[in-house]
């Protein structure tokens, strides 16, 4: 356990952050999901409409601090690939 206070305040603001970031994340993976989920069911439509919140929530982590712009773009890259996909 931490003795200095300083301490002590870091552990608080590290539990505030963490709980802030994995509620980001979750709402990342969401919305990932749902593009996902439209994709396999070849819905295209209800697909390219669901990467574009996605996209936005994807490029949000990145301006927080939660994912690297690279990976997001990649991402973001690959749904509109397998979107693309089954529309043709």
């Amino acid at each position: 356990m931490a003795n200095h206070t300083s301490s002590k305040k870091a552990i608080r603001q590290i539990t505030k952050r963490t709980a802030i970031n994995k509620n980001r994340m979750s709402r990342i993976r969401t919305y990932i999901r749902s593009v996902e989920e439209a994709i396999d069911a070849k819905k295209a439509t209800e697909a390219a409409a669901a990467l574009q919140t996605a996209q936005k929530e994807l490029l949000r982590g990145v301006t927080k601090g939660l994912l690297h712009k690279n990976m997001a773009s990649r991402k973001i890259s690959r749904l509109a690939h397998r979107i693309k996909a089954i529309a043709g």
